[in-house]
């Protein structure tokens, strides 16, 4: 039986001439996410198929529903089969930096005074290609390891950080939207650019890795407070001179933050307004934490098309404050939210270890996020921020194929928790739910990339 908003399967015509051994199939219980479980019941949002069939050819799904109704259709196709797990879209993390993967888990400090004690100090080493290379590897090793499969990452302020950390990604097909770091003022002198020189190099930057492939371009101003007004300008000139590449930044992260951008921005009607003066709040912009918004300021973003990052394990481990998640998706004023784990503030790469601690910022907000909510901003709800809803986020027949196998029973205790695979909706959220809150990296038992195998976990 195949749970969806029409309780029907999807039905797709039959095989064309391709031959046989250029299909694959993936036979398992499937979940993804047709609209907004925010806005729309979940008995129409979320699409559940207990006994699923996925036909991949060339990278992308070729027919996807009720094993009954596919399998016909494809008499030869050769299936690996997931018996007892739970297949979702790869995950999809909208923010985190790439420089800081060496330094997770810094102790105790608040953003501002953690950025100078640890942060600069690691990112001085990305100067050497040889440095940023072997962390690129290990950094996509770890994304690949916690199921994710579409990222938006910082690089360091260094090209060449950026150069290795694109060239990984493309070596491994993943789907990456990153930029080098511009910080022209309040850091090191060994860590800042000028405004001129990051123009140039983010230039030549896109110039060679926009749209190569499944690489896209995020010009990437640090943050207010590390940028003068020239660079800022600089960055939305970049914008204009290339309207489909993304703006990524951090916004309203700390009260001590937002009290300083009103110092160095004085002419500015607070920390959104710094940006929007310099064209920097589109429809491709993601903003990062967003914990200390206006009410004025959630509305200019709504208006605006912007995305915001949420980044609930680096608030509560730098003690930023709690997320309005629930302004965010209010029905007046919405705005596209997906989930992030921000490494190396955010404490784990794991997905679901994200969307557990953003469960618990709502609580602490008296806000509810249920299960299905949650695994929607880490997987359609990010395509959506995005703009790839076309090409990323479920699997709809056309898109990528890129997805992750879940295991339920990945520990003792989860193996307690959840003995079978449930066969209805109302069950799926309870083990769901189990999931997000015991899950971690242990729980990705495989990641595909395209239809092809990207990790393994190994045998427990």
């Amino acid at each position: 039986m195949v749970f969806t908003a029409s309780s029907s399967s999807a039905q797709f015509s039959s095989a064309q001439s391709s031959s046989a051994q250029s299909l694959r199939g993936f036979r398992g219980a499937f979940l993804d996410f047709l609209e907004d479980p925010f806005y729309q019941p979940e008995s129409e949002a979320v699409r559940y198929i207990p006994d699923g069939l996925l036909v991949v050819e060339a990278g992308n799904v070729k027919a996807f529903g009720a094993y009954e109704t596919i399998r016909p259709q494809y008499v030869d196709l050769p299936i690996t089969t997931y018996a007892d797990r739970l297949l979702m879209p790869g995950f999809i993390d909208l923010h985190l930096h790439f420089p800081q993967t060496e330094m997770i888990a810094a102790y105790g400090e608040q953003l501002l005074e953690w950025l100078n004690k640890y942060t600069f100090p690691t990112e001085r080493r990305f100067q050497d290609m040889a440095h940023a290379q072997k962390i690129a590897v290990a950094f996509i090793d770890e994304l690949l390891r916690n199921g994710t499969t579409t990222a938006v990452v910082l690089a360091a302020v260094f090209p060449e950080s950026a150069e290795a950390l694109f060239a990984e990604a493309e070596r491994r097909n993943l789907c990456l939207i990153a930029g080098k770091v511009m910080m022209d003022r309040n850091a090191p002198d060994f860590l800042t650019d000028t405004a001129a020189s990051s123009y140039d190099q983010s230039k030549q930057l896109i110039e060679k890795w926009h749209r190569r492939g499944r690489l896209r371009y995020a010009v990437t101003p640090r943050f207010a407070p590390t940028s003068t007004a020239a660079q800022l300008e600089l960055a939305g000139l970049l914008l204009q001179e290339y309207p489909d590449v993304y703006l990524h930044t951090h916004l309203s992260e700390n009260v001590s933050e937002v009290a300083w951008v009103q110092e160095l921005f004085p002419n500015s009607d607070g920390y959104l307004d710094a940006y929007d003066q310099a064209g920097l709040v589109t429809e491709r912009s993601i903003f990062a934490h967003c914990v200390q918004l206006t009410d004025r300021e959630f509305q200019r973003l709504s208006e605006a098309k912007s995305t915001i990052a949420f980044c609930p394990t680096s608030n509560l481990f730098l003690g930023s404050g709690l997320f309005k998640l629930e302004q965010a998706k209010s029905v007046q004023a919405p705005i596209h939210v997906g989930l992030a784990t921000d490494i190396g503030a955010g404490t784990s790469f794991s997905m679901l270890q994200t969307a557990n601690e953003a469960y618990k910022v709502a609580q602490l907000r008296q806000q509810r996020l249920s299960p299905f909510q949650a695994l929607f901003l880490a997987t359609l709800g990010g395509a959506l921020a995005l703009g790839l809803e076309a090409e990323l986020g479920n699997f709809n027949v056309g898109k990528a194929a890129d997805f992750v196998v879940l295991d339920l029973q990945a520990t003792p205790i989860m193996a307690l928790r959840n003995p079978t695979l449930p066969d209805s909706l109302a069950e799926l959220a309870d083990s769901a739910f189990s999931l997000i809150m015991m899950g971690d990296d242990r729980s990705i038992q495989a990641t595909y990339i395209q239809g092809e195998i990207a990790y393994a976990r190994s045998s427990r």
